[in-house]
């Protein structure tokens, strides 16, 4: 009964990603992934805060299911290799650079939120 609260959490995480990183490089004129670098930071953060949780029904839904689907390492990769091969080798450096400083960042915040509440 455990995989339910994955798939509730996903189907609300993988609309929630696709959703977010429309909006936000709508609003980008860049060849550079804002929409997924986004939902990566944003999804670290949320699995920070939830460190405190100890309801392992809670962690399927929201750390397993919806930060599951909400980030996406692959399209992450895919596009860091396209910058690359496109010749916006700068940019694909920026994009692996930012992405892991900024990830790191946020799920570090989101303990540290996760601690005070």
């Amino acid at each position: 009964m455990n995989w339910l609260f994955v798939v509730l959490g996903a189907a609300v995480g993988a609309p929630l990603r696709y959703l977010t990183d429309r909006a936000v490089q709508a609003r980008h004129d860049s060849v550079f992934p804002w929409g997924t670098f986004t939902v990566n930071v944003a999804g670290s953060f949320v699995l920070g805060l939830l460190t405190g949780v100890t309801s392992a029904q809670a962690q399927l839904l929201l750390g397993t299911g919806l930060c599951g689907a909400l980030t996406t390492y692959s399209t992450f990769s895919y596009e860091t290799l396209k910058l690359y091969e496109g010749g916006a080798k700068g940019y694909a450096a920026l994009n692996v650079a930012g992405s892991l400083t900024a990830g790191l960042g946020a799920v570090w915040l989101g303990t540290e939120a996760a601690g005070l509440l």
